[in-house]
């Protein structure tokens, strides 16, 4: 075990000697979002600092890519300020806002050319636009300078979910909701009602169905969106396996008993539908196994959550996969697993591999390590993981020994 950490330290440690600028922003703004999600600002906002200096390499100064960093930076020092409020925050969020502002306000550089990248961009504008409560980006947004400005009208629809997306971020999900109708509209009278950009919309209001409490509200739409991902691609899908994720999560979060085998119908349904699209190994596949063993663990069903987390350890194909903070939560589950069933030793066993990952994926200082670490030494109190330890560190010199001979 320790040769192989050691291995793949090493490797990881060359890989990111390798990376290109490019290849990193892509690995920061994934931990970035990851942490934003997480509500992990002070984390996040590491990676959005991060973000702005790779973005600046790649693109240059005056590219709207950098205005679309900086905006997310002085967003995340907002969300900061909203839970606590703090002056020199504060002053934060406006010096960023004001960067990506100046950006956009002098064109932006390259003009975007995908279609993903016009939405990103009126994204940034609006995102600046709520975050410095000013009317200026309306009129940026009429009076661009591009050339290529007359190509890229904001649709009807991309204009409400747009909108639909600042008014959640200024926490007024009803406002949201109305411009997310607009949008569905916009998009059934264009595309019928099967059109692909239906998915996203309607799990849009159903997050603010959800987060309002109205479980059935939430499910309707989450069924909708489903039926479009089922219709327009196949079941064994990215977008199916996403869209039955949700609805599990959603019928499991109404707590009802009636609801149990619908639920457990969906979380199969998305994890064979990730497994088949993206492999065993795939992070959106293990996030899917992890979401299904908790709640099989919540349903107390925690010997069949135990053998769907053991068998995703045997079916991966890279012997390093098992050491990223994936394999550390799935550790940390099944460690809870056998503290249940009262089976001390493999709990603290397993709990262990928990620590030794993440004390290398976070460092030791970081909450996760801690508090890991306080749990181990509560464990190390009882007699038989006492005894379970010390057979193991004698086990771990022995063969230390044999290989040194």
């Amino acid at each position: 075990m320790d040769e192989m950490n050691s291995d793949c330290g090493e490797k990881g440690l060359s890989a990111e000697m390798l990376e290109t600028p490019r290849s990193k922003l892509t690995q920061t703004l994934k931990r970035a979002e990851r942490f934003t999600e997480e509500k992990e600002m002070h984390e996040a906002q590491r990676e959005w600092i991060r973000c702005v200096a790779l973005t600046r390499i790649i693109y240059g100064n005056g590219h709207w890519r950098v205005a679309q960093a900086f905006a997310n930076l002085a967003h995340s020092y907002l969300m900061i300020t909203d839970k606590a409020f703090c002056p020199g925050f504060l002053a934060q969020v406006l010096q960023h806002a004001n960067s990506a502002k100046v950006i956009l306000s002098m064109g932006g550089g390259t003009p975007p050319k995908s279609t993903e990248e016009k939405r990103e961009l009126l994204s940034t504008f609006l995102m600046t636009f709520y975050t410095l409560g000013a009317e200026w980006v309306m009129e940026e947004l009429k009076g661009t300078t591009w050339e290529e400005a007359t190509e890229w009208k904001i649709s009807e629809k991309d204009l409400a979910a747009a909108l639909g997306r600042a008014r959640l971020l200024q926490n007024k999900p009803m406002m949201a909701m109305e411009h997310f109708k607009k949008a569905i509209g916009a998009v059934v009278s264009a595309g019928g009602e099967m059109a692909p950009e239906l998915i996203d919309l309607y799990q849009e209001i159903a997050h603010i169905e959800q987060v309002q409490k109205n479980h059935n509200k939430s499910i309707g739409y989450l069924l909708m969106a489903h039926c479009v991902a089922l219709a327009v691609h196949t079941k064994f899908s990215t977008e199916a396996a996403s869209t039955a994720l949700l609805l599990a999560k959603a019928y499991a979060a109404t707590g009802e008993q009636k609801h149990a085998e619908t639920t457990e119908m969906y979380f199969t349904e998305s994890l064979a539908a990730y497994k088949a699209a993206l492999g065993s190994d795939h992070s959106q596949t293990i996030s899917a196994l992890e979401d299904f063993s908790k709640w099989l663990v919540h349903v107390g069903k925690r010997e069949q959550a135990y053998d769907l987390l053991q068998e995703s350890f045997t079916a991966q194909s890279d012997l390093c996969s098992d050491f990223n903070e994936k394999a550390a939560e799935r550790f940390y589950i099944m460690g809870g697993i056998c503290l249940a069933e009262r089976k001390m030793k493999e709990g603290y066993q397993w709990l262990s591999k928990c620590a030794e990952i993440q004390a290398a994926v976070y460092g030791p200082r970081h909450r996760k390590s801690k508090e890991i670490q306080k749990l181990l030494k509560l464990l190390e109190t009882s007699s038989v993981v006492r005894e379970g330890s010390r057979q193991l560190t004698q086990q771990q010199q022995k063969a230390s020994s044999q290989t040194l001979c």
